[in-house]
């Protein structure tokens, strides 16, 4: 038995020695992208220099060295030119199809949310303007590096259309409000408009449906405890704005406590784990407890709560606390941007300000906000936000050769203090591309700049117009 034993042993052996001799063969791969200062936000923070990341259709499949040249075969190699290759960032809050009216109601107008905003959009809006905005607002994510955004507006499937033409993701809440809105005749119309956007849009692969009461002030209890019970029964995230202003206590009806609006939430039910708030700016340590609590994620917007003097939201203690947060601009009227990159900058500097400390909110821990974060924030961490193997391909490269960028001794710190959107070269969403060396891959930016340019004919004379009434007398539509 032992001479049986050892004689087959002796033959494996010989017949491995025989094809470890020959050259392995190369995995396949659809793309590889090589020569990058690879940031891979996974759970180490790992940085590779001189690092690769492996793409097979929409999945990563390998991130390391150069070793991995030699193991993969791909259709497609790009060359990263020691550019920063990282993941995609993610925008957590905005109203983009509002990039249509950027740049309006800048005149010192007190009460521009329903002197100037609502009436805009109530005489303008339209579906087809939803969709040509849309069209041009994840132009300019795309171009500068966010390969995710969170939406809370009217006419989704008009959205989504737009963000699947140029090829982002994008999580889509249809907003659900207590008046008579475009897409809506009804009061609260949006909810059955939500449903069936949801029923369309479960199963797709860019797009996640979800729900979207613009407001504990703005939504009744029944409508939010409704909306609550049908998340959990389709599993779908709810978008909301929540401690944004400072007296949203008092405008909530059917709270006798004057409960705080996180409490409030609590309270009737409705605050968990699907739930994305938007600013948090006026929350206490008792708020912070249940929100962590519940699992619910926070968009950051620094930069429009800087414009809008709304107040700088507790981050740094959000940030400590381990609760789930990303960055958010807000929409294109109260940043004006849809991009991150100044957002970079505010997210850390305005904690430093709060606070006067200069140590906290580090560069390193920015870009987690822009990146991991933003997709915990929005429960989807599991596919999204970091360079690792099985998650989704959502990648971009940002060069280093152009003066701003030099030079670049901590790639974290460039791009928080240095870089800007024409720094991103490559876009990569689900493993596809979506801007190639500064070009659109998808889509026509000539179309899409002259119909543009009509919405912004048609537009102009009313918004003057607008921004006189309301700076004459605005307290009209409080």
């Amino acid at each position: 038995m032992r001479i049986k034993i050892s004689l087959i042993t002796t033959l494996l052996l010989i017949a491995g020695c025989g094809s470890s001799s020959s050259v392995a063969p190369h995995s396949q791969a659809s793309l590889i992208i090589k020569n990058g200062q690879v940031i891979t936000m996974n759970g180490q923070k790992q940085l590779i220099e001189n690092g690769v990341v492996v793409i097979n259709n929409d999945t990563i499949v390998a991130v390391g060295d150069q070793a991995l040249l030699s193991q993969y075969n791909a259709d497609r190699i790009i060359d990263a030119q020691n550019g920063i290759v990282m993941p995609g960032m993610i925008n957590t809050h905005n109203h983009l199809p509002m990039i249509a009216f950027r740049g309006l109601g800048e005149e010192g107008i007190e009460n521009r949310l329903f002197a100037y905003f609502f009436p805009l959009e109530s005489k303008k809006l339209s579906r087809d303007l939803i969709y040509q905005a849309t069209r041009l607002g994840v132009v300019d994510l795309a171009q500068s590096g966010v390969t995710t955004f969170a939406d809370m507006y009217y006419h989704v499937d008009e959205m989504a259309k737009a963000t699947k033409e140029v090829g982002l993701r994008a999580v889509l809440g249809e907003t659900v409000i207590k008046f008579p809105v475009v897409d809506a005749k009804q009061p609260y119309g949006g909810l059955e408009y939500a449903q069936k956007f949801i029923a369309e849009y479960k199963q797709d692969p860019l797009i996640t449906p979800a729900f979207a009461p613009h407001a504990a002030y703005t939504v009744s209890k029944q409508k939010l405890q409704q909306i609550n019970a049908l998340s959990k029964q389709l599993d779908v995230p709810v978008l909301i704005h929540v401690g944004e202003f400072g007296n949203e206590a008092a405008r909530i009806n059917d709270n006798p406590k004057q409960l705080s609006p996180v409490a409030w939430l609590k309270d009737i039910g409705v605050l968990d784990q699907r739930m994305v708030l938007a600013h948090a700016i006026h929350v206490d340590q008792t708020d912070l407890d249940l929100i962590k609590q519940s699992g619910a994620g926070i968009a950051y917007n620094p930069m429009a709560n800087a414009k809008g003097a709304t107040g700088i939201a507790p981050a740094w203690k959000m940030y400590q606390q381990r609760i789930p947060m990303g960055l958010g601009t807000d929409g294109p009227m109260s940043s004006n941007q849809v991009d991150l990159w100044r957002t970079l900058s505010y997210a850390a500097n305005m904690q430093r300000l709060k606070h006067n400390d200069r140590t906290i909110m580090i560069p390193e821990q920015v870009i987690e906000l822009a990146t991991i974060g933003g997709a915990r924030a929005l429960h989807m961490d599991d596919k999204i936000g970091s360079l690792e193997v099985g998650k989704k391909a959502d990648v971009i490269i940002v060069e280093t050769q152009s003066a701003n960028m030099m030079p670049n001794y901590n790639p974290y710190a460039t791009l928080v203090y240095q870089a800007n959107p024409s720094n991103v070269t490559t876009t990569i969403v689900n493993g596809n591309l979506v801007m190639e060396q500064r070009q659109m891959v998808n889509v026509d930016t000539a179309d899409i700049t002259r119909h543009i340019r009509a919405i912004e004919t048609d537009i102009a004379a009313f918004a003057k117009e607008l921004s006189k009434k309301a700076i004459t007398s605005p307290s009209l539509m409080k």
